[in-house]
């Protein structure tokens, strides 16, 4: 697990619960059945175990707490008002009186949620943003709150940043803007191994100037290599230390939240194939389900499966199955164990598959 946080740098989180968590995934696809619980420990647990911290890097993200430092650049731009949604960016200005009241709250009582103050008790879905929780996520950008936990609900709870994060940590240095950047960059290029500017810029969302100029620097060290790969019409760099398998076996269904495939376009450069999320597209419009994850068989992207965990009857429902015109004939049965597996790890007691 803990190499598995430290190659990805990231976990992608997201609200969605009809499979499961988004951020429990990646793991699982890379691992097989564990232990949830290591997660939420590393996230949400006790100071003294914690290996993570929320904050915005690709999204919403858990990330391995020695990534904080580099971070800060964006937590001291948000407190200028320079970075994050323009709702928010009010509050480091005229607006800042009001989450200061917000943030010495919550340093007199303790940790607390949007719900917790009077204004959110009525408004405690993931998009229903008032005025105070608008103020907690401006304080949550700029570094002032973070996660302390998270409710059954997943309803974010908010506490000091220095109560929080592990006073080593706090205590490192914070390192110039371009060292942040080349340092996200290069473990960008790690984590993706081949990889274009707008790749390496999208995993972290730096600047196109910012991500341009690491991308510079790190190739006249020696840390990325430019590379031309064929049918990709722009330069692609590789990690220094990126490996070359000679042979790629194994199967994993993959979240669309994923880092392999979040960035559409790069998973159909790498695979040929074309993946949109249909959450949001109305039921009579969507193509392939509401919740689909790509399967990925050997080196392709063979398959997807509209996913949901039927906790009511303890079944994992593959409520559409689509094989790729290229898809091997082993697909189906190598599925059906994927399945099985994940179904397993979900405490669920079986799969149900569709005919055919």
């Amino acid at each position: 697990m803990r190499r598995t946080i430290e190659r990805l740098s990231l976990h992608q989180i997201d609200s969605v619960n009809v499979l499961a968590r988004a951020h429990y995934l990646p793991a699982f696809s890379r691992l097989g059945s564990y232990d949830r619980t290591l997660l939420d420990r590393a996230a949400w647990g006790r100071k003294s175990e914690r290996r993570l911290f929320e904050y915005w890097a690709h999204e919403a993200s858990l990330l391995p707490l020695d990534l904080h430092p580099l971070l800060r650049w964006r937590m001291a731009r948000a407190d200028r008002g320079d970075y994050g949604w323009a709702a928010m960016r009010r509050y480091a200005t005229e607006g800042r009186a009001e989450a200061q009241a917000v943030l010495e709250r919550i340093r007199a009582d303790g940790p607390l949620a949007a719900s917790d103050f009077e204004e959110g008790k009525s408004s405690t879905g993931w998009w229903a943003w008032g005025d105070t929780k608008r103020a907690l996520e401006w304080l949550f950008w700029a570094g002032h709150i973070t996660t302390a936990t998270r409710r059954r609900s997943f309803e974010r709870v908010y506490d000091l940043t220095e109560r929080v994060i592990p006073p080593h940590i706090m205590a490192l240095p914070t390192p110039p803007e371009d060292d942040a950047h080349r340092a996200l960059v290069a473990r960008a290029a790690a984590a993706m191994g081949v990889a274009t500017e707008t790749d390496l810029r999208d995993y972290f969302r730096l600047g196109v100037i910012e991500a341009r100029t690491a991308i510079a620097e790190l190739v006249e060290q020696g840390v990325l290599l430019p590379i031309q790969v064929a049918g990709w019409p722009k330069t692609a760099y590789l990690h220094r230390d990126a490996r070359h398998p000679r042979r790629i076996e194994g199967a994993a269904l993959l979240a669309p939240f994923d880092p392999l495939i979040w960035e559409r376009d790069r998973a159909e450069r790498l695979f040929g194939f074309r993946y949109r999320i249909e959450i949001y597209v109305p039921a009579e419009k969507r193509v392939h389900g509401y919740y689909v994850l790509p399967f990925l068989l050997d080196d392709a992207l063979v398959a997807r499966v509209d996913l949901k965990a039927d906790r009511q009857n303890g079944r994992l429902l593959a409520q559409r199955i689509h094989l790729e015109p290229d898809a091997p004939p082993e697909t189906r049965g190598r599925l059906a164990i994927e399945l099985t597996r994940m179904a397993g790890w979900l405490a669920l007691d079986g799969v149900v598959m569709p005919a055919g």
